[in-house]
């Protein structure tokens, strides 16, 4: 069992990459992605919950083992990893977990609320990011005391903020069905 959350604004092709080489590599058979609800850490303002939901739903409809969560979406106040994965663990008793994160998420974990206890009841696995500020330091999995794993996977220099600030591309770094989206629903400014 295997947790994977972010904004996912919008999902992007790297994203869904990540999530494949992920069952792979660890023969997950179930993969829950959950778009963030009340992202305490982000400063950016997100795109509405239902356009965030929808896309994730597409984004990710090829990865048969993937399940898009909608739990936090729906919490009141901030929204804490810890808080849905011991949801998850308590509704898939006696599963080991894995919480699925980029680089960019890793260089900041020990900034997120009770890290220590995802650390704890989890398999944190990071993928490295191409864009990372230090894409080296994935390896340096002591500081946090913690069973880590290294994603193995092929890079992709994308984020979704490369995407939302796309005039021309979003197609070629989102989904097909996820630029359709994008493009119907008008929801970033820059992109046409």
């Amino acid at each position: 069992m295997a947790l994977y959350g972010g904004a996912f604004d919008p999902p992007h092709r790297a994203h869904v990459a990540m999530a494949q080489a992920l069952v792979r590599q660890f023969g997950v058979q179930r993969l829950w992605v959950v778009p963030t609800g009340n992202a305490w850490h982000k400063a950016t303002h997100l795109s509405p919950a239902e356009h965030r939901l929808a896309m994730a739903r597409l984004a990710f409809a090829d990865v048969p083992e993937a399940v898009v969560d909608e739990r936090e979406l729906h919490r009141e106040g901030p929204s804490y990893t810890i808080d849905t994965l011991t949801e998850l663990q308590a509704e898939q008793p006696p599963a080991h977990w894995l919480v699925l994160m980029g680089q960019d998420q890793w260089d900041r974990f020990t900034t997120w609320h009770r890290w220590q206890d995802v650390a704890r009841n989890a398999t944190v696995v990071v993928a490295a990011r191409a864009y990372s500020e230090s894409a080296g330091a994935q390896s340096d999995f002591k500081h946090v005391g913690a069973d880590c794993r290294a994603l193995d996977w092929q890079t992709m220099d994308l984020s979704s903020t490369t995407v939302r600030q796309s005039v021309q591309g979003a197609a070629t770094m989102v989904p097909p069905a996820v630029a359709r989206y994008i493009s119907q629903h008008h929801l970033y400014p820059n992109h046409s």
